[in-house]
């Protein structure tokens, strides 16, 4: 089993750029994808990107590529979202979460983290 909490969300201006935590915990975490998705209000959870903690192999959807970046610190057992040029549509409340590899859905959530961006 892992956990996983997020940290990292808060107000910010069109265009700046802001970085999400998350810490992760649990054993044999070298099984384990772990990913960034996102719900605003209204709409349905969207998936952002996503990293195996074996490897650090990345996956980001076509919304977010060339813009958010995912990366792993395995000595801090964190997983990371750059988010940069932030618009007011990136608002949302952002999750992070966590998959065996060979599963489609992820299985453990975090509580997730607003993320507010200010036209």
């Amino acid at each position: 089993q892992v956990q996983v909490a997020e940290s990292g969300g808060g107000l910010v201006q069109t265009g700046d750029s802001l970085t999400l935590s998350c810490e992760v915990s649990g054993r044999t975490l070298s099984r384990y994808g772990l990913g960034w998705l996102r719900q605003a209000p209204g709409k349905e959870r969207e998936f952002l990107a996503t990293i195996t903690w074996a490897g650090g192999y990345t996956f980001y959807s076509a919304s977010v590529k060339g813009r958010f970046t995912i990366s792993r610190d395995v000595a801090k057992n964190t997983v990371y979202l750059q988010m940069n040029g932030l618009k007011p549509e990136d608002t949302a409340v952002y999750y992070c979460a966590a998959r065996e590899v060979s599963q489609t859905e992820f299985d453990y959530w975090g509580q997730g983290t607003q993320v507010t961006v200010s036209s």
